[in-house]
């Protein structure tokens, strides 16, 4: 089992890689969950079946060559996404801001994920709780158990993605074979009812829905024993995430004309379709507001020195995400997805640029690897890799043209490579 608090702040020893299976279905939890069928189901109700797919290819495409480049260099290295952009460009307070944005994206997946459980809980009331008190009531339930440690999260965590996986197979073959009253090839002929995304948005929404995996990558990898294990495991990522769970959720959403998870859930499989619903939300929030709660007090503890108080901070963060979602993010669910997309890649670009193209640190990395410890040398700030970020994020939230995600990841690539460059020169 891969234990992934372990080696946090050292390289993970060759002694102690394990198989590929061992971090393939770990790393598969991450694209296997409800948040991967929400999003198969948005492209599903907003974009014709062949544009959807076009989306869902390319998309996978750039998650493929970003996340196994990660992953390569997390594997051969030994270390952490966090510990590595410490050498990537980014620096130790570098690496700490990243880690705030990692926090708040789970903050926000949080703010949705915790939304979807107020409407099943919501729906299974008749509509009595009203959606703000369900609302209220699921995130404290939640954030009570993930601040005290209830052991009844691990029972939820080890019942929820089989359970799920199963429920989508279920209504996957209820929907698909017929029973609908609609064969499969009228269902590829049905046109989109919501509103209409183009390829390139639903590129960018497809790219913001895993890549916050693709950062987490090395945290992973680094225990697997070679790159072939790590092209594996992307490649399984990408076929049962992408590939099965999206292409079901698209085919699934136009079938029923609806891309409401909820409501999926409960005319194709009932009271026990939202019970399900209700187990992967708690399964995927509990690691979000555990992570969201490691994340700000490791961030704290590396710019000033204190250490916040773990149940005080998961509580805080558990009363924000709720917020969120009583204020509607998940009306936003599409702008959230786009955000991610173009905020993450250009982190992402930066770090493979440095450690495949312009090798910054790779000295003292191959050097302090060879005895299985940290570099002595740690760059305080790397200034070109923020500021770089910043620009590509920019770039491609306000311009229109070309694909999003695509303009974030090389425009913040070619600034960091020229600012570095000038740099160099001067």
């Amino acid at each position: 089992m891969v234990r992934i608090e372990n080696y946090s702040l050292s390289r993970v020893p060759q002694t102690q890689r394990v198989s590929l299976l061992s971090v393939a279905i770990v790393h598969m939890g991450m694209l296997t969950a409800l948040d991967q069928f929400m999003l198969g189901a948005v492209l599903g109700g907003s974009m014709a079946l062949i544009d959807a797919f076009i989306a869902i290819f390319i998309g996978s495409l750039i998650f493929g060559i970003v996340t196994f480049g990660l992953g390569f260099a997390g594997m051969r290295e030994g270390l952490s996404g966090s510990l590595l952009a410490r050498w990537c460009g980014f620096g130790r307070i570098g690496s700490v801001l990243i880690g705030l944005v990692v926090t708040i994206s789970l903050l926000g997946w949080f703010g949705i994920q915790n939304a979807i459980f107020a409407y099943s809980l919501n729906f299974a009331s008749g509509d009595k709780l009203g959606f703000g008190w369900a609302a209220a009531l699921s995130g404290t339930l939640l954030t009570t158990l993930v601040a005290f440690g209830f052991k009844a999260l691990r029972f939820t965590a080890r019942i929820a993605v089989p359970l799920f996986i199963l429920l989508v197979a279920y209504i996957s073959i209820i929907v698909l074979s017929g029973n609908t009253g609609q064969q499969l090839h009228e269902i590829i002929k049905l046109p989109h009812s919501g509103d209409t995304l183009t390829i390139s948005a639903g590129i960018t929404i497809v790219v913001g829905g895993a890549i916050v995996a693709s950062l987490m990558t090395p945290d992973l990898t680094r225990y697997t024993k070679s790159g072939k294990h790590v092209f594996g495991i992307t490649l399984l990522t990408i076929i049962a995430g992408e590939f099965v769970i999206n292409s079901l959720a698209i085919l699934i959403a136009k079938a029923l004309n609806t891309s409401d998870v909820v409501t999926i859930m409960s005319q194709a499989a009932g009271g026990a379709g939202l019970l399900i619903v209700v187990f992967s939300t708690l399964r995927v929030n509990d690691l979000n507001l555990y992570s969201s709660s490691l994340g700000i007090i490791n961030a704290v503890e590396g710019i000033t020195g204190k250490k916040l108080r773990y149940p005080l901070t998961t509580i805080v963060i558990g009363i924000l995400g709720t917020l969120f979602s009583i204020l509607g993010i998940l009306e936003r669910f599409v702008d959230f997805l786009t955000v991610l997309g173009v905020v993450f890649p250009p982190i992402i670009g930066i770090m493979l640029v440095d450690y495949y193209i312009l090798r910054s640190h790779r000295k003292v990395l191959d050097e302090s690897r060879e005895q299985g410890v940290l570099p002595h040398e740690t760059p305080v700030i790397g200034w070109a890799a923020i500021i770089a970020s910043i620009i590509g994020s920019v770039i491609g939230l306000g311009t229109s043209w070309g694909v999003p995600a695509i303009n974030s990841l090389l425009l913040a690539s070619l600034a960091y490579g020229l600012f570095k460059s000038v740099c160099k020169r001067v």
